[in-house]
């Protein structure tokens, strides 16, 4: 919580005290000159600490903070965007800043939960990583700022059906969005002669849902066949994968957190079948793909940070901040997945750090 620390009444308490002392008289003087020195001295001792202690853990506006954070589910995208959000606000405040942070477990309940719980604990503000998470803070409070990050549209998420930009309200944030027809156009780069591509998601999550819609309709002017794959959970993903190999020559994978969550389960399927799979973002890739236009996570995160010190420090107005995207974009490839296939990368591509 922002709090200050103010030592006028400390002070004014030892004056009081020493005017009295001089006002007295005789042996009663010594006694009483001698009790207030000791008054004194402790009066000034716990204003020198208390001052100290500002001066360790406040900032120059004599605030802190304390900051919520619910990641949904963790891997290597969420795991970068977390981190880069603390780094970031850490440079900007410092001391001055506490992290309470808390994973969901891939789990929307879970989700709505520690929302509650930081509506509870009066957070100063709530960092909401990934779209369930997100949407359940939207439903937790409509007065505390919530900045959400590695969220794919805005729009989608929160139900604007007129979406502009700017959410307004007490919600801003970051958008992990890549240029999804750039995405298209990649699997056609690789893979021209394939022609059945699948598109595989999870059901449950509404911006993968967004994500295949759009590949589909790009995919299709250039003349593939897309079909759709979607698994409710990770119970299902085995089965669903499975088919998707079997009548797929190619496969598609939004930034799509359950299957991020789990892309060993989705390699150990579709690399034994030869079955080549795009993906949405670098973390699935260097688990399952053999390609991926994505962005940095890391940096995603910092933008985000660097958006709450602002919020925290009242030098900006959550409901007047638009949403705020990825600056760049690259081509990675997974090599060791890549060798396995077969698959030709072109030069431009930047390989995957293991």
């Amino acid at each position: 919580m922002r709090k200050s620390t103010k030592l006028l009444s400390m002070a004014l308490a030892a004056s009081m005290v020493l005017s009295l002392a001089a006002c007295s008289g005789g042996a009663n003087e010594a006694t009483t000159t001698a009790g207030t020195a000791t008054t004194a001295a402790e009066a000034g001792a716990d204003a020198s600490e208390a001052e100290g202690s500002d001066e360790a853990e406040d900032t120059a506006s004599g605030d802190t903070y304390t900051v919520g954070i619910c990641q949904l589910v963790q891997h290597d995208a969420l795991d970068a965007a977390t981190q880069g959000f603390k780094d970031a606000l850490v440079e900007e405040l410092g001391d001055a800043v506490t992290f309470d942070e808390q994973n969901a477990q891939g789990d929307s309940n879970t989700c709505s939960t520690i929302i509650n719980s930081f509506v509870s604990a009066d957070v100063d503000l709530i960092l909401a990583n990934a779209t369930p998470a997100l949407q359940a803070a939207q439903a937790g409070t409509n007065e505390i700022p919530i900045l959400g990050t590695s969220v794919t549209e805005y729009g989608v998420a929160l139900g604007i059906s007129d979406f502009t930009g700017t959410v307004g309200g007490n919600i801003s944030g970051t958008s992990d969005l890549a240029p999804l027809d750039e995405q298209a156009a990649m699997l056609h780069e690789l893979f021209p002669d394939a022609k059945n591509v699948g598109l595989l998601y999870c059901s449950a999550e509404a911006n993968s849902q967004y994500q295949v819609d759009t590949v589909k309709a790009a995919l299709e002017e250039m003349g593939y066949t897309c079909e759709y794959y979607a698994f409710s959970d990770s119970n299902d993903l085995t089965t669903i994968v499975t088919k998707a190999a079997d009548e797929s020559d190619v496969i598609y994978v939004p930034t799509d957190n359950t299957a991020a969550a789990n892309a060993e389960l989705v390699n150990n399927v579709c690399q034994p079948a030869g079955v080549p799979v795009i993906a949405g973002e670098e973390g699935i890739c260097k688990g399952c793909g053999v390609a991926t236009l994505s962005i940095s996570y890391y940096d995603l995160g910092v933008g985000t940070g660097k958006m709450a010190a602002k919020i925290l420090t009242d030098e900006a107005d959550i409901s007047e901040m638009p949403i705020e995207y990825a600056p760049q974009f690259t081509k990675k490839y997974n090599k060791a997945i890549c060798d396995a296939l077969g698959v030709t990368i072109p030069e431009d591509y930047v390989e995957i750090e293991e």
